[in-house]
C-alpha cells in the first residue's frame, strides 16, 4: 500500500471513531431499565401524592417499566429529599417537589438541609395552584381596594390564619402586608381547613388560603373571594380577579409542585426524561384528575422549574428577612 493510500485510510478511520463517539455522547443510554420510582415527600391523600398516583400509570404505559410510588413521610418533606440525592443520577427515581419544601424550608434554616440547586436535576415544573385572598362576608369590603382601606383603618382589629408558619399561606400573606403597608396579626393553624372554620366564625377577618381549601365556600357564599394568586384567572373561580387585575402588580402567591431527579444525570438522558414527562403530563385523563382538586398542568420544560425555584427562594428570602420570621 502506497503512503498516500495508507494517510487517506488512516484519516478515514479516524473520522469514522470520531463520528461514532460524537454518537456515543449524544444518544441517550436505555431508560428505563428497570423500574422507576416516584417518592413522594408526604403521607398518600394529599397533592404531592395525588400527582404522583395520577402520572404513575400513564408513564408506565409509556415508558414500558413498572412505576411506583413510595411515600417517604418525615419532617416535612426533607427525609424523602435527603433520600433522593443519595440515590443514582440514571433515571430510576423520580422525586415529587412540592413548592414549599423546595423554596421555603431551605430559607427557613438556620443550616439548609439540602440545596434545591444543586443537589437535584430539574425535569419539569408538572402542576400549579393559586392561593386565594378571602374574608368573611360580614367584613365591609368587596374588592382590594376597599379591604386595604379597612384595613389600614383598622390595623388592630385584623387577623389571618394560615395553615402553619412557614406554609406559603403565611409568607404570601406576609408578602401581601409588606407590598400593601397593612398590619394583620397572624395564627397558625395545623392546617388550612381549621383556618377556614374560625374564618367563617368571624374569629378571623381574613385569610390567604389554598384555592381547593377555600373554592367550596366561596361557591356558597360562606366566604367571599377579594383576589386569586395566579397569574391569571381560575376556571372554579371564574369571577374572582388576580391581584393584578385588582390593583396589586406583580403579586402572585400559590403552590406549585415539579418533577426532579439525583443531581448528575447525563444530558441526553435529562432531555428524554424531561420531554417523556411533559408528554405524559397532558394526558387528558391526568388534566381532569387533578382539575377537581384545583391545580392546573403545567408540564413546562426543565429551565422553568429551575428558574421558578430560584426566583422563589430569593423571593421568600426576602420577606423571611424583612417580616423577621422564625420557625424556633
Amino acid at each position: 500500500m502506497s503512503v498516500t493510500r495508507r494517510v487517506l485510510t488512516a484519516q478515514l478511520l479516524t473520522g469514522l471513531a470520531a463520528s461514532g463517539g460524537a454518537m456515543a455522547q449524544t444518544t441517550p443510554p436505555a431508560w428505563p431499565a428497570r423500574p422507576v420510582s416516584i417518592v413522594v415527600p408526604f403521607v398518600p391523600g394529599g397533592p404531592s401524592d395525588l400527582l404522583a398516583r395520577a402520572l404513575a400509570g400513564p408513564l408506565q404505559a409509556a415508558v414500558g417499566q413498572s412505576v411506583l410510588v413510595e411515600n417517604r413521610a418525615g419532617a416535612n418533606g426533607v427525609v424523602a429529599v435527603q433520600y433522593v440525592t443519595r440515590q443514582p443520577a440514571d433515571g430510576h427515581t423520580l422525586f415529587i417537589a412540592a413548592s414549599g419544601l423546595m423554596t421555603i424550608t431551605p430559607v427557613l434554616a438556620a443550616r439548609p438541609p439540602f440545596d434545591p440547586e444543586n443537589d437535584l436535576t430539574a425535569l419539569t415544573l408538572a402542576i400549579s395552584a393559586p392561593n386565594v385572598l378571602v374574608v368573611n362576608p360580614s367584613l365591609p369590603a368587596t374588592n382590594l381596594t376597599e379591604l386595604i382601606a379597612w384595613l389600614k383603618a383598622n390595623p388592630t382589629r385584623a387577623s389571618y390564619g394560615s395553615s402553619g408558619i412557614g406554609s406559603s399561606e403565611h409568607l404570601g400573606m406576609e408578602l401581601f402586608k409588606l407590598r400593601t403597608g397593612t398590619e394583620q396579626s397572624h395564627i397558625p393553624y395545623p392546617g388550612g381547613g381549621a383556618a377556614v372554620t374560625d374564618l367563617i366564625a368571624g374569629t378571623l377577618q381574613l385569610s390567604l388560603l389554598n384555592l381547593a381549601t377555600v373554592a367550596p365556600h366561596v361557591q356558597g357564599g360562606r366566604l367571599r373571594a377579594i383576589a386569586v394568586g395566579g397569574a391569571r384567572r381560575h376556571p372554579l373561580l371564574p369571577d374572582v380577579p388576580t391581584f393584578a387585575e385588582a390593583g396589586l402588580a406583580d403579586y402572585t402567591t400559590g403552590s406549585w409542585h415539579g418533577i426532579v431527579t439525583p443531581r448528575g444525570l447525563p444530558a441526553p438522558l435529562q432531555a428524554r426524561m424531561e420531554e417523556t414527562l411533559r408528554t405524559t403530563l397532558r394526558n387528558p385523563e391526568i388534566a381532569a384528575r387533578l382539575a377537581a382538586t384545583g391545580f392546573t398542568v403545567e408540564a413546562t420544560d426543565a429551565a422553568t422549574l429551575s428558574r421558578t425555584i430560584s426566583a422563589d427562594l430569593a423571593r421568600w428570602r426576602e420577606v423571611v428577612r424583612s417580616a423577621g420570621i422564625s420557625v424556633g
